[in-house]
């Protein structure tokens, strides 16, 4: 199977992440947070707090009223954040401004609704032009994507894809070779949600991934511990860790501020001081 897209000649953001990461022999810890969660406002200080931190990329979600593979931790925050009036046009109008103080590459991870309510090169456009990076539509199947990645690129956004331990070698070879950046694979099937241990089927997955594209691989859901960063950077390029952080939102943040939240998140990079603080 061969799918072209053209792509602007410009180094992205997050390639010129990875490659940072290569020279230096390390690995990247991914994080993410939903935009608007509990404020707006907050979501400009837990940023910064990310920056802080040294987390190598962010995932900054878009609420949505029906998140279908988000745990229950990610859908009461997107609850939060809906109530609190955020959306995508005015994540948009305040990154800019986030912006300024942040240097790691951000994508955007939504469903596929609000980006098509938005119009999708009206998005391409803004985005671009407000500093985002890319962007991963989570449940935009690869089948049905070739215009929507052919309007990105053409801004110089990248197009992260999923794949998953039940994806077929066809599959998983048309997310590889839309995607764009880096190419995300889900540990476990079912929603995302913090677990005990990491699934026992990531190695062959990246194994897989490793046959069909030369992209860095992420391995994401499920990944709330440091021994579990660890491992599963033993064998992917960037572990990612969602649900964990936004949970410690939730929790922390009310009381403590985004400290709290740069403390837990060095603590998931370093592995001390800060997960009980």
């Amino acid at each position: 199977m061969r799918v072209d897209i053209p792509r602007t000649v410009s180094p992205s953001r997050v390639e010129a992440r990875f490659r940072e990461l290569r020279e230096r022999g390390a690995k990247g810890l991914i994080v993410y947070l939903t935009a608007g969660d509990p404020s707006l406002d907050a979501t400009e200080e837990l940023l910064a707090a990310l920056e802080r931190a040294g987390v190598d990329i962010i995932e900054l979600g878009v609420p949505f009223s029906d998140p279908l593979t988000d745990g229950p931790v990610i859908q009461r925050a997107s609850e939060r954040a809906l109530r609190a009036g955020a959306t995508l046009r005015k994540i948009l109008e305040r990154f800019p401004r986030w912006r300024q103080t942040v240097r790691a590459p951000i994508i955007l991870f939504s469903y596929f609704n609000p980006l098509l309510q938005y119009g999708i090169e009206q998005l391409a456009r803004d985005a671009a032009q407000c500093g985002v990076d890319g962007v991963l539509a989570v449940d935009l199947s690869p089948e049905e994507a070739e215009d929507y990645v052919k309007t990105l690129h053409a801004h110089n956004l990248d197009t992260v894809f999923l794949a998953s331990p039940t994806s077929t070698d066809e599959r998983l070879e048309r997310a590889a070779k839309l995607s764009s950046g880096f190419l995300y694979l889900i540990s476990r099937t079912g929603v995302t949600g913090e677990r005990d241990d990491v699934a026992q089927t990531v190695p062959v997955m990246v194994e897989r991934a490793r046959r069909k594209t030369t992209l860095p691989l992420a391995v994401g859901f499920g990944i709330s511990k440091p021994e579990q960063v660890r491992q599963v950077q033993k064998l992917a390029d960037a572990a990612v860790v969602g649900s964990a952080v936004v949970h410690a939102i939730e929790e922390r943040y009310p009381r403590e501020g985004a400290v709290a939240i740069e403390r837990f998140v060095r603590w998931l990079r370093e592995g001390s001081g800060g997960k009980s603080v």
